[in-house]
């Protein structure tokens, strides 16, 4: 990924020397919020999102929890000499907006948003959220750029073929995505 040739200087964490990491407003990393895909190489993108869940609800809050707990990971990697900032315009995007209340008028949010973001030319790092988010997510990235491969690390298939006669659940989408 070539990244993008803009006139302002790519996005930096806040510098923990100038700001505590436990003040300032909770972003991915700490770094800026800029909902604005045509200026980001990389864009984190919340979805926060738990009605697909069967069991513990709670996952809605996930992408405000990694933001929160985010603030202690350092931009350079000692281990590997890598810095990303350096290179990739990555900023926080925000959260895609969702329904609580319904499962496929999220999953058209969401392929939607992302659809966007992605035809903005920027690459996302989503997350969520119960694991139903995965199939609009796939069928954004699907529809964007042709068949798509991904690699599942759960401890489940994810190949439910329903719930209480409901299709979708966080139990189904690899069943529909592949």
């Amino acid at each position: 990924m070539k990244p993008k040739k803009l006139a302002s200087p790519p996005p930096k964490p806040v510098d923990a020397l100038v700001y505590p990491r436990f003040s300032g407003v909770p972003t991915f990393m700490r770094l800026p919020y800029i909902p604005r895909a045509e200026e980001l190489d990389i864009a984190l993108i919340g979805v926060p999102f738990d009605g697909g869940t069967t069991y513990r609800p709670g996952p809605r809050f996930g992408p405000r929890n990694i933001r929160v707990q985010s603030a202690m990971i350092r931009p350079w990697n000692p281990v590997l000499k890598v810095d990303p900032f350096a290179k990739w315009r990555i900023a926080d995007f925000g959260d895609l907006s969702i329904n609580p209340l319904s499962i496929e008028d999220t999953y058209r949010r969401i392929a939607e948003q992302l659809g966007e973001v992605l035809r903005a030319g920027a690459r996302t790092a989503c997350v969520g959220g119960d694991h139903s988010i995965l199939l609009p997510i796939l069928r954004a990235i699907q529809k964007q750029f042709g068949p798509v491969g991904f690699v599942q690390l759960d401890a489940h298939g994810d190949t439910w073929a329903g719930y209480f006669g409901s299709p979708h659940s966080h139990g189904t989408p690899v069943k529909y995505a592949v």
